[in-house]
């Protein structure tokens, strides 16, 4: 297999958004078939890859997951392997992820442990959410392939390399796109009472919409309704007859997103009756929430404190979306911030992860693995 920064900086050249990723099946497959494959079995699904590594005398199945997409970002990053694929970028840190993944594989390959091993390099995280038609599909087509226990980490910009942060339950939200068409009817400006204005209807809905957590959660329940986008007309004489508002809405709690759908709802078709119009929701894509599960990742946060080149930080939940939450549904385990020392945050057109991550998490993940299995 060639060098982790080699493959790194392959990886991030070729960026591929969610169930697109050809070229990154194929490099990934490529390294994966370069390693002694005597305790290998691999199989793909769509775009993902799940391999997995016979233990010498296995009791259990241990989990890791990375994700492999990437972001429509064009990169302003100026590195020498930028993105080649204009329009796209891993700003995400997947590249990372990605390597780390196969830089775990390799030793466990090279030294074998007792417990089997399951690596699922899975798509579309981004978008359209790939963790739990994956999982699905595993225990359908393959169900001695689900772990036992499953781990996965997230670049962190703001920490230092050497940096590890989690905590036990709550650490990311369940979060939900938000699409909502406003349809009536076109109209000449000078004629306004024959058409259906879709832009005061959109304009008067957002202003509702932005009533919901502020007058139907409880206050002591957090909850993010965001609209990013509202688009509206063609030109400045002619009625509106089409208007579109984008957002996601965030939540520590699945019941409090259901509360906050069925509030959008009940406004959507209050604007459809006051605006004599036709309006169409869509939640794209919805994560489940992270969380961790607190004996497993309480002993993770012992074996990071007493780890040398490590600083553990007990840290706080954050309104971020995650679709391994999926996989945490069901499956104990945990996810874990790892630091990369970038001045530009995550989705940033100017992200740069720090390559030292490399040469420390994947020793640092390789003996914490280790002690979870009799080996």
């Amino acid at each position: 297999m060639k060098a982790l920064l080699d493959i790194r900086r392959d990886l991030h050249r070729i960026p591929e958004l969610g169930f697109e990723e050809v070229k990154t099946q194929a490099y990934l497959l490529e390294q994966i078939g370069s390693l002694r494959q005597d305790r290998l079995t691999t199989i793909t699904w769509k775009t993902g890859i799940v391999v997995k590594v016979e233990g010498l005398q296995p009791t259990q199945t241990i989990g890791w997951r990375a994700d492999i997409d990437g972001l429509p970002i064009t990169e302003a990053t100026e590195v020498k392997f930028s993105s080649e694929h204009p329009g796209k970028m891993h700003a995400c840190g997947h590249d990372m992820h990605m390597t780390v993944a196969l830089g775990l594989l390799e030793k466990i390959v090279d030294t074998p442990i007792n417990d089997h091993m399951v690596f699922l390099f899975q798509p579309a995280e981004e978008s359209p959410g790939g963790a739990l038609p994956m999982l699905n599909w595993l225990r359908e087509e393959h169900p001695e392939l689900v772990p036992n226990k499953i781990f996965a980490y997230h670049v962190a910009p703001e920490y230092p390399v050497g940096t590890i942060a989690t905590r036990p339950g709550l650490l990311f939200a369940n979060t939900s796109e938000l699409y909502i068409d406003l349809i009536g009817k076109e109209g000449h400006a000078a004629y306004p009472h024959q058409a259906r204005d879709m832009s005061i209807a959109a304009a008067t809905l957002l202003l509702q919409l932005q009533s919901i957590v502020s007058r139907t959660v409880n206050p002591m329940k957090p909850a993010v309704l965001t609209i990013g986008k509202f688009t509206s007309g063609t030109v400045q004489n002619i009625i509106s007859g089409h208007a579109r508002l984008e957002g996601t809405i965030r939540t520590m709690d699945a019941t409090t997103m259901a509360l906050i759908k069925e509030k959008i709802e009940a406004f959507c078709h209050a604007t459809e009756i006051a605006f004599e119009c036709e309006v169409k929701i869509d939640y794209g894509s919805s994560y489940y929430q992270v969380y961790n599960d607190h004996d497993i990742t309480n002993d993770f946060l012992a074996f990071a404190e007493q780890h040398q080149a490590t600083n553990a930080i007990h840290c706080d939940a954050a309104m971020t979306g995650e679709d391994f939450g999926y996989f945490l549904k069901d499956i104990p385990g945990m996810l874990f911030w790892a630091g990369v020392d970038s001045p530009f945050g995550l989705h940033h057109a100017k992200m740069n992860p720090s390559e030292e991550l490399l040469d420390y998490l994947v020793p640092f993940v390789d003996q914490y693995l280790r002690t979870l299995t009799s080996n």
